[in-house]
């Protein structure tokens, strides 16, 4: 979820970029690049592996914290960045991922109302404003885009 967030945002939090030739065996990355405990980096530029995920001695996690083994073995020429991502977001991504859990089924579900006279009725929550996926459905990025616009960059 957090690479969703920082697409939705437009920021990364880059704080260094590392280019070169790597190969990644058996979810090692070589060579290796200055990481500490804990911190998130980036992949981009192979064909296989670009992504978020967070490095730990142990070894390296998905964005769900599980052992990212599903690390494709290849090598590429490409970039690592180390990303500073403010605690302010993760919780917010740890919020949304709350809010999906609770909320996620009824979001991606087909039906936006439902009356059935003298039985009950069903509505979908709304969000305010019309929303990028073409409806007036709440989505985390509706809800949780207030908390996030102090972060969000411009793109063009």
């Amino acid at each position: 979820m957090l690479q969703q967030v920082c697409e939705y945002i437009h920021n990364y939090f880059i704080q260094s970029l590392f280019d070169g030739t790597y190969t990644i065996a058996s979810g090692v990355i070589s060579p290796a690049v200055s990481l500490l405990e804990g911190q998130r980096f980036m992949i981009v530029g192979s064909a296989l592996n670009d992504g978020v995920y967070t490095y730990h001695a142990t070894g390296i996690m998905n964005d769900d914290n599980s052992l990212a083994s599903i690390l494709a073995d290849e090598t590429f020429e490409g970039t690592v960045a180390a990303l500073s991502v403010p605690r302010g977001v993760l919780d917010t991504v740890s919020d949304i991922n709350d809010w999906l859990e609770k909320y996620g089924e009824a979001v991606n579900s087909p039906y936006q109302s439902e009356n059935v006279i003298g039985v009950y009725s069903y509505t979908k929550a709304t969000a305010g404003n019309a929303q990028s996926n073409g409806t007036n459905t709440a989505t985390w990025q509706s809800v949780f885009k207030s908390r996030l616009d102090r972060w969000r960059k411009v793109s063009f």
